[in-house]
């Protein structure tokens, strides 16, 4: 019986984060064998009893019993001692609606790869969540990661993130990438934001660096996640980059601040004189939009030029959003989720002047990166929205018809946690896998019989 009541309170509180076979998500496994802040028993209890904050566990010693507690530890550890959940190989050979597809390793060995982006077929980068920038060269991972990156603050959710190449590679050779920014206040915390650059790689060493985004050192916060910092460029050429709400909700809707927002700069760091908030006073001017929580994915429609935003809601309330300029997304406003702990974060699901969002998950998948699918082997897939699920290890496709999502399919499942999934230049789609620390690639069979 109290099995079966620890089984029910963890489906209840813990599955969004943990994941419903306790395999991980947007939080840790509890069938690796690694238990980071202690394996012994009393150990797993204060953690679940007073939580783990700064890693985004929240405290549950006022929701739940001793007794509760206890019986979802007895319940963590039948299932770790006696494998009550088989951890299965994913098979190589998938069938979806339209394609039979096949999946094999791209890239191996990575630790927390977090991003990958073409610079053509012959070359790609990737990002290293502990800072390191890694090139792939026909179809090689090069040993030796890109000397002379910058430092950046790997703690919680931060470290080297993003990495986009300049549209004019071939002409400019700029690389952007965005990161964890640290420094260190007066009474010695370790303060951090989302900071921008660019520079070039010349013989594995990375030169010419330029800082195009850095906020005032005083809107640095001390807090371990939520940066977003994914990068895109539109059509234009103007550079569009995530912060985060960094965990400090209400700075969402305040924009003096740069976390919880949607930025648009030029290539060069200027800032664009058509942006919405140029001539309002205390108001930053890169700001395109507003109210957002945990922006992790960005992609720009192939046809429409649009931006696209996807973010993580809390419990519940992934949302994916038509980004405009000077629009107010809610966060924290207004969320189809609620508290981690199962309280009700607000009542409130609309309000006037806040956008709704397009389409929303709940419960979470733990949405991540997203790009339009925008190549040439899966015809019936043009135009189509890859979308990633760190919790559910999925990458969906998200079929989009004048702003609405028509149709959504699972094309991969259980090979890892999805931090992006992207298109490359041969057409094949690469998946960035979190754990088990790889890449891999996706490519067509044949068409499924219809």
């Amino acid at each position: 019986m109290a099995q079966d009541s620890g089984r029910q309170i963890y489906d209840q509180l813990c599955s969004s984060c943990h994941g419903a076979e306790l395999k991980g998500g947007t939080g840790s496994s509890f069938l690796d064998g690694e238990w980071k802040y202690g394996s012994e028993r009393s150990e797993i209890v204060s953690n679940i009893t007073d939580g783990i904050l700064d890693q985004g566990m929240p405290a549950f010693g006022n929701s739940l019993s001793e007794e509760e507690i206890s019986n979802v530890v007895d319940f963590i550890r039948q299932v770790e001692e006696e494998g009550a959940i088989a951890d299965t190989a994913p098979s190589d050979t998938l069938q979806t609606l339209d394609y039979e597809i096949k999946v094999e390793t791209f890239a191996e060995g990575l630790e927390i790869p977090w991003a990958i982006d073409f610079i053509n077929e012959r070359l790609a980068l990737i990002t290293e969540r502990p800072g390191r920038l890694r090139l792939v060269i026909n179809g090689k991972l090069i040993e030796e990661p890109v000397s002379g990156t910058p430092e950046v603050l790997h703690e919680g959710q931060g470290g080297l993130l993003d990495v986009t190449a300049d549209a004019n590679f071939t002409e400019n050779g700029w690389i952007y990438l965005s990161y964890s920014h640290a420094v260190e206040a007066a009474n010695r915390d370790t303060l951090a934001m989302t900071r921008i650059l660019r520079g070039r790689i010349n013989d594995n060493q990375w030169v010419d660096q330029q800082v195009l985004f850095e906020a005032e050192h005083d809107k640095y916060i001390s807090t371990r996640h939520h940066y977003g910092s994914r990068i895109v460029f539109d059509d234009q050429g103007y550079l569009y980059f995530s912060i985060g709400d960094r965990g400090q909700r209400p700075n969402a809707q305040v924009l003096s601040r740069p976390n919880g927002k949607i930025h648009r700069i030029n290539p060069d760091g200027s800032v664009p004189e058509d942006n919405p908030f140029v001539n309002h006073e205390n108001a930053l001017p890169t700001i395109y939009s507003f109210g957002h929580r945990n922006p992790q994915g960005l992609a720009v429609h192939p046809v429409t030029d649009d931006v696209w935003d996807a973010e993580h809601g809390p419990r519940g309330g992934d949302e994916l959003n038509l980004v405009k300029p000077g629009n107010n997304y809610g966060w924290p406003e207004i969320t189809y989720g609620i508290h981690y702990d199962g309280r009700v974060m607000t009542r409130e699901r609309e309000k006037e002047g806040l956008q709704q969002p397009n389409f929303y998950w709940r419960p979470s998948i733990a949405i991540s990166g997203i790009a339009f699918y925008d190549k040439d082997m899966f015809p019936y897939w043009k135009n189509r929205l890859l979308v990633g699920a760190l919790a559910y290890q999925e990458v969906r496709l998200l079929n989009i018809k004048d702003n609405r999502v028509l149709h959504e399919e699972v094309i991969l499942k259980d090979h890892g946690r999805v931090r992006e999934a992207v298109p490359g230049p041969d057409g094949a789609i690469y998946v960035v896998l979190n754990e088990p620390g790889k890449v891999v690639k996706i490519t067509k069979v044949k068409e499924s019989i219809q």
